[in-house]
């Protein structure tokens, strides 16, 4: 396949075009994440990375690529007041789905229960939405005002390496404080229950 044909079919079809960006940035942000917490090669999660592709080519890039085109025919002009509107509109309809479909899709990835996946919705999609909200907002502005409409995918994409970056340190962060949160016995450290084993296990020792 020659590159005039690649480029052709990117220009005609934006949308796989965006599944195709989406396919290398996510996972690759998940590698950032992991080589910032400390790992390398040879201890990578790449099941973890599979499931960022997977997530990132199939859901977000088509749903992104449904917001903008529906974003546009609503709101056609390209300024900034038109821009602005489209930014704060998308925090309240997109950005909270996008959020919690990232918390529950990548759960149900990792072969959670639903029940598990809603828990982590809960639990991690709050203070994550809190901090895109002060970040899309002016991200999105550029990108409805300035950036013609079969390159938006693409731009948002490249915003999205760093973003994606951030929601795999939220995710494994998080993660991290749960399973330190949790003893040998399968109880919560800080319990009145913990408490009584320690005792126990002091007097014990004595």
């Amino acid at each position: 396949m020659s590159l005039s044909v690649v480029k052709s079919v990117f220009r005609n079809h934006p949308i796989v075009k965006g599944m195709v960006t989406y396919s290398i940035l996510w996972p690759t942000g998940s590698i950032i994440q992991q080589t910032m917490d400390g790992k390398n090669w040879r201890t990578y999660n790449y099941r973890q990375s599979l499931n960022f592709a997977i997530f990132g080519t199939f859901f977000v890039a088509p749903s992104l690529y449904g917001w903008v085109k529906l974003s546009s025919q609503m709101w056609p002009s390209m300024n900034l007041k038109s821009g602005i509107t489209k930014a704060i509109v998308e925090q309240f309809s997109y950005g909270p789905l996008a959020g919690t479909s990232f918390f529950f899709g990548m759960s149900l990835l990792e072969q959670k229960t639903t029940k598990e996946a809603v828990q982590e919705v809960r639990d991690k999609f709050p203070d994550t939405y809190k901090v895109g909200v002060c970040v899309w907002p002016i991200i999105q502005t550029i990108n409805f005002t300035l950036i013609a409409e079969h390159n938006r995918v693409p731009f948002v994409s490249i915003c999205s390496l760093l973003w994606t970056t951030f929601l795999a340190y939220m995710k494994q962060r998080l993660e991290h404080s749960s399973e330190d949160d949790v003893v040998a016995d399968g109880v919560t450290t800080g319990s009145p229950k913990t408490k009584e084993i320690e005792v126990q296990r002091k007097l014990a020792a004595l």
